[in-house]
């Protein structure tokens, strides 16, 4: 069995072996080697036995405002056991921090959240008062206890007032207007009417009577008619001081309509005076003032207004006692015989 080569060595090692083996040589060979012992140093560098690297010693950093209490946390922290630290403490800091996020929030939403409450109150008042004015518009506080009517002149008042009394005692809101309306229908004289409520206890009826403008005579004696043809009433003998109508085609005639609308027209001192009306056309309407027999041929009932307009002024300037007839046909052209 061989024994293992030694391991090579350093030159530096090898030679300072070398020296020590070598004996010793004279002076002269010493003093003559010395230059080139030289020489070899600067060609090669020296080598020490155990080489370090130097240690270059760095400048301690400037510590910051807060180091102190830095370093007392991470000593505080480093002095602590991982395992003390509890669900506990994690919980009471994350409460902080909410609690703390909330402030902040707060603080900065003070103005919004201070017009949000006023906008809130604002809406919340106007709810409530309509709520309670309905409430109390609805309740018994607001119950019809007077029935006042307003425009009745042939009618009695009190005939009216009676045939609405079902409504005393409902609220002015819930008053029934078909059941009115149902009411008045039974007076042929109503036109029209209208409900008005006076809070908090009055029912206000304005009603619009229609104007007759004559007596048709049928079978069942002579019947009190308006305008527009409405029998209004009836009776066995012709009423004093209404004119009679005698009208070709009767009321649902255009004859009717044309004489109707004459009759409307005129003022109330020549309505009274007009004791007959006749009509064969919607062109032909003639009036008949009684007392004297005075004729008025008024035509058609195109220009009405004027016409009336005009026969009265004449009327005025020639009274009917000297007069045979007024021909207002042409208002332009009034024709007195």
């Amino acid at each position: 069995m061989r024994r293992p080569s030694p391991l090579p060595q350093s030159p530096v090692a090898s030679r300072g072996a070398a020296e020590k083996a070598a004996p010793a040589r004279p002076s002269r060979l010493a003093d003559a080697a010395a230059p080139r012992a030289t020489e070899r140093e600067r060609e090669e560098p020296t080598l020490d036995e155990n080489p370090t690297a130097p240690v270059i010693p760095l400048a301690s950093p400037t510590p910051l405002p807060d180091a102190k209490a830095a370093s007392d946390d991470a000593t505080t922290w480093e002095g602590t056991d991982a395992a003390d630290v509890g669900f506990r403490e994690v919980f009471k800091a994350a409460r902080a921090r909410r609690k703390a996020l909330r402030a902040e929030i707060r603080r900065f939403t003070v103005r919004q959240r201070r017009r949000r409450a006023v906008l809130l109150g604002a809406a919340a008042s106007v709810l409530l008062l309509a709520l309670g004015t309905l409430g109390a518009a609805y309740s018994p506080l607001f119950g019809v206890e007077k029935i006042t009517v307003v425009g009745a002149q042939q009618l009695a008042v009190a005939d009216i007032a009676d045939a609405l009394s079902g409504q005393l005692g409902t609220p002015l809101p819930l008053v029934d207007e078909s059941a009115i309306k149902a009411e008045l229908v039974a007076f042929p004289l109503i036109e029209t009417y209208a409900l008005e409520a006076r809070p908090p206890h009055e029912l206000v009826v304005r009603i619009v009577e229609r104007t007759p403008v004559g007596l048709i005579e049928t079978r069942a004696g002579y019947t009190l008619v308006d305008a527009a043809g409405v029998a209004l009433s009836t009776t066995a003998t012709p009423s004093p001081g209404t004119p009679l109508l005698t009208i070709t085609g009767g009321v649902d005639s255009e004859a009717f309509a044309a004489a109707g609308q004459v009759m409307r027209s005129l003022p109330e001192e020549i309505r009274a005076q007009v004791t007959g009306v006749t009509a064969s056309t919607p062109d032909d309407v003639t009036l008949e003032l009684g007392g004297t027999n005075t004729q008025v041929v008024w035509g058609s009932a195109e220009e009405s207004a004027k016409k009336a307009y005009v026969l009265r002024a004449t009327m005025a300037a020639r009274p009917p006692a000297d007069v045979f007839s007024y021909d207002v046909s042409s208002p332009d052209a009034v024709v007195v015989r």
